[in-house]
């Protein structure tokens, strides 16, 4: 059961598509589109402003999104979030991608089919332009991303919008044994196969 609370009248809405990960908290005014994935331990705290996830997004384990008053959180649509990461009252363009533990601040725009490579600090107000390469702390602009780069950011992605449903499907609460199994099998990329 997914750990969803009301705050101030406002219930977090969750499309019947979209996996939330039972440990992950969503609070107040969240939105999660359909295909969306959000993993375990990610922290969505719409309590002051609104937090939406557009169609195929994943916000990873242990994220943290937040916002405030009259600014939204939006991840667009194909965004993709890594591990750790922590969003605030930012905007990710479509299609674009945050590495682990990296921070954008308030008002930051990162531009469509962009990468923030991970670690890095997106400062309050910064405006990255489309298919950049953005690295460092303070973050600024590499270079431009490759086709190649892109397509392959997408299919990342896409992993994901099948691991939201492979998640629906199949992950459930369970025991843990003792010792493996006789032949225990392996979960490999050629289990993940896009939507």
């Amino acid at each position: 059961m997914v750990k969803v609370y009301e705050i101030d009248g406002i219930t977090p809405v969750v499309h019947p598509t979209a996996f939330v990960h039972p440990s992950a908290v969503l609070i107040g005014d969240v939105i999660v589109g359909p295909h969306c994935y959000v993993g375990p331990a990610a922290c969505l705290r719409g309590d002051f402003g609104r937090i939406e996830l557009e169609e195929g997004a994943n916000v990873q384990d242990a994220c943290v999104m937040h916002s405030y008053a009259d600014s939204d959180a939006v991840i667009e649509r194909y965004g993709h979030i890594g591990h750790g990461a922590i969003l605030h009252g930012c905007r990710i363009g479509r299609n674009a991608l945050v590495g682990m533990n990296a921070v954008v601040m308030d008002g930051a725009l990162i531009g469509a089919e962009s990468l923030v490579a991970a670690m890095s600090f997106v400062r309050s107000g910064m405006q990255v332009p489309p298919r950049s390469m953005v690295v460092g702390m303070p973050a600024r602009v590499l270079r431009e991303l490759t086709d190649e780069e892109v397509a392959q950011k997408t299919r990342e992605t896409e992993e994901y919008i099948a691991l939201a449903q492979r998640s629906r499907d199949t992950m459930r609460e369970v025991d843990a044994l003792d010792a493996p199994e006789a032949g225990r099998r392996r979960i490999g990329a050629g289990r993940i196969s896009p939507a």
